[in-house]
């Protein structure tokens, strides 16, 4: 299973830097759009939609989504940075909500469990993440600001994993993740220093106040996310969004904490401007 893990996870870093370097803002926007897709209909699994027609019904509710979103945002004319940066405020605003939900589950269900209001949820976080990226993009140097912000997030991931497994005796979130421990939390900050001195030793004219404000709470908002997918699938009792990725399970796997960072690394740069 390790070996299959690293596997898909090596084929996807490639893919998606591949897509990174070869495409424009607005195509690598459109190529993420149908990820978001994919990850909407693993989201009807969460919802416990079964049949064809329900799950078609959300897909096209998603899409007219992120095409009001698009068409909101200018992206096939002059993006709109403000415009996005309000979509952001309203995003981080909601992860901040479901935070609270995360603290009191299971007793906070009876406020999200509902099948029309998982369905809201899944259309605003998803829209939200692709506003993200699109916003992230159509910034000067849009790919190496997103090739940051997803390095942030795989390295609140990769050493939370590996402290965790070396170190973890104390549950983080029990009740939503027994898995995750506060040893691996403290691992995955532990990286995000190491990547703050890294940047700043390879660009010294860097703000390093402005990098910790920046790189910081993305990191924690990651771990965010991550906690509301566990308590997603534990209250829907599945394992996984999906099976599409060998090892990971599905996008909404991958993405999770994709989800609750990339809007307040939009946001947070537009206001700390360390670069």
């Amino acid at each position: 299973m390790f070996k299959q893990r690293v596997i898909t996870a090596v084929a996807l870093a490639v893919a998606f830097l591949a897509l990174l370097v070869n495409l424009s803002a607005l195509a690598f926007s459109l190529v993420i759009g149908l990820l978001v897709i994919v990850a909407g209909w693993e989201w009807t699994n969460l919802m416990k939609l079964n049949s064809k027609g329900a799950k078609t019904g959300y897909l096209l509710l998603l899409g007219l989504s992120l095409a009001a979103a698009s068409h909101w945002l200018g992206l096939f004319d002059r993006f709109d940075q403000s415009r996005a940066q309000q979509m952001f405020q309203i995003a981080v605003a909601l992860w901040a909500v479901i935070f609270l939900w995360i603290q009191g589950y299971p007793s906070s269900a009876i406020l999200w469990s509902a099948r029309p209001m998982l369905g809201l949820l899944g259309l605003l976080l998803l829209t939200f993440t692709w506003a993200a990226v699109a916003s992230i993009m159509h910034h000067e140097s849009g790919q190496w600001l997103l090739l940051l912000a997803i390095a942030v997030i795989a390295l609140a991931d990769v050493g939370g994993y590996i402290a965790g497994s070396l170190l973890g005796k104390h549950k983080l979130a029990p009740v939503v993740s027994p898995g995750k421990t506060w040893e691996g939390f403290a691992g995955g900050m532990f990286f995000q220093l190491l990547l703050i001195v890294g940047l700043v030793t390879v660009l010294p004219d860097l703000v390093v106040s402005s990098l910790f404000i920046l790189i910081i709470p993305v990191a924690l908002y990651s771990v965010l996310g991550d906690l509301f997918e566990s308590m997603l699938k534990r209250h829907s009792g599945v394992k996984d969004s999906s099976q599409l990725l060998p090892g990971h399970g599905g996008v909404l796997d991958r993405i999770d904490g994709i989800m609750a960072a990339l809007p307040l690394f939009a946001l947070l740069f537009t206001l700390t401007s360390p670069f």
